[in-house]
């Protein structure tokens, strides 16, 4: 086995208190990361993820136990290492160029060493031809981009990366998972280990050489295993990834319960229990946008044809960038308005019914549409059904969402998904009592008010 690269030896993480008593974050853990893996770490919202990542990355000092660089201490040694961020965090007031750039000058390389460099990795992330543009005037998939290109022109020994994917669209954060793989796995970059923070189990199985998932209260690791049977590209229909992708939800999601042996990934056999059910990612798509998007479709596509354009010429037609046209129609996709296939997009029956209907008629179809394709909405309209008052509290969503995705992006749900119910008047939601309601039981609350 390689030597590790960084091991941290019996780390800790808390925070002490007025009275004798203390807030243990991470518990005493011992963990190595070794040239030649990627390292996925899971774990439920509160876990301490990032906290053990900012530990092992230098930022943090532990409250206990050791990490070493190559076998020094790691806060006697200079490392070698740069991490990705889930914001963007790039400085609004520089170029995409002199963003990339702002670590080496830091490092007091010479200017022409600089630019070579940094030229090289912009044309390696795919960013040639943008290197005196702002932030602003770039997509969200290409400022990530950006935040690759300046984490990678350090030439890291060990990359890290907090949920770097997660503010991303689902077809953008597919395109750069797969560019950053291929990279790995030319050693186009010298980068010898990469550290994956994540709430995506998919995810984790689809980049991961070793997965490590943490418990909470304290964060504390629950199981921690080398991913042996799925070579690269990996087939998320194949059995061997259902199941280590159950396998690893069951972890997740039975925090009392001690984590089998990992199953032995054998095709043909399935460890999937069906009552459990993962949150489909909802694009931030309004539902206005959804019937503008197949107006146009049916209005750019030949009159006795089958409604189908291609995503990228209409994005072009409409001078929009990619990465804000996509949205639209993953969310169109999602709710069976449109088939994408290779690039393609083409209105199904449903689709162009919603599309040259009246307002009364969308909303019905769009109800239907949501309750059926959507788990969130049917879960909320479900459980607003069964109580006798039929509200239901905001934060009782919030806690199964968490569990799935991070803090920012589980807000972002729950708020795409108050826009598309209130919308289909699947139900109501209270701001001031951050409750859901429906449109009838709030009816009858105003007129008990009204009457007394």
């Amino acid at each position: 086995m390689s030597e590790p690269i960084i091991r941290a030896q019996q780390v800790e993480k808390f925070y002490a208190q007025p009275s004798e008593n203390r807030i243990q974050v991470i518990s005493p853990t011992d963990l190595s990361i070794v040239p030649g893996e990627i390292v996925a770490l899971l774990g439920p919202s509160g876990s301490g993820k990032s906290t053990l990542l900012r530990m092992l990355a230098g930022l943090s000092r532990p409250s206990g136990g050791e990490v070493f660089w190559h076998g020094q201490p790691i806060s006697k040694v200079q490392i070698n290492v740069s991490i990705v961020f889930q914001s963007f965090a790039l400085f609004p007031w520089l170029t995409v160029f002199e963003n990339v750039e702002a670590p080496l000058v830091a490092r007091g390389l010479d200017p022409e060493e600089r630019r070579q460099r940094s030229l090289k990795i912009l044309d390696t992330v795919g960013l040639d031809g943008f290197e005196a543009a702002y932030p602003k005037e770039l997509s969200g998939g290409m400022r990530q981009r950006v935040g690759f290109a300046r984490a990678l022109v350090v030439e890291p020994e060990v990359l890290f990366m907090d949920e770097p994917f997660s503010a991303l669209d689902v077809l953008t954060a597919e395109n750069l998972r797969s560019e950053l793989l291929e990279l790995w796995q030319k050693k186009t970059i010298p980068t010898q280990s990469i550290f994956l923070v994540t709430h995506n189990i998919e995810e984790a199985v689809l980049l991961a050489d070793r997965i490590i998932v943490l418990g909470r209260n304290p964060g504390h690791v629950r199981t921690d295993f080398k991913v042996t049977a799925l070579a690269h590209p990996r087939d998320r229909k194949s059995p061997p990834f259902t199941q280590l992708v159950d396998y690893i939800y069951k972890v997740l999601t039975r925090p009392d319960v001690a984590p089998a042996a990992m199953p032995t990934l054998a095709p043909g056999r399935m460890i999937r229990d069906q009552r459990q059910m993962r949150y489909e990612m909802l694009p931030h798509a309004r539902p206005g946008g959804i019937a503008g998007l197949l107006e146009l479709v049916i209005d750019l596509t030949p009159k006795d044809g089958n409604g189908r354009a291609d995503i990228y010429r209409l994005a072009d037609e409409l001078a929009l960038e990619i990465d804000d046209l996509l949205p639209i129609v993953d969310a169109a996709a999602l709710l069976g308005f449109l088939r994408v296939e290779e690039g393609d997009a083409e209105i199904t029956p449903t689709g162009r019914q919603y599309a040259e209907s009246e307002i009364l008629k969308q909303k019905e179809l769009f109800r239907h549409a949501a309750t059926e394709h959507v788990l969130l909405l049917r879960q909320i309209t479900r459980a607003l059904d069964n109580k006798s008052d039929h509200t239901v509290p905001e934060e009782f969503f919030l806690d199964m969402l968490d569990e799935q995705f991070s803090e920012e992006e589980t807000q972002r749900q729950l708020e795409t998904a108050i826009n598309w119910g209130r919308y289909a008047e699947l139900f109501d939601f209270d701001a001031a009592r951050r409750r859901f309601i429906l449109p009838e039981a709030e009816e009858a609350a105003q007129s008990v008010e009204e009457a007394e």
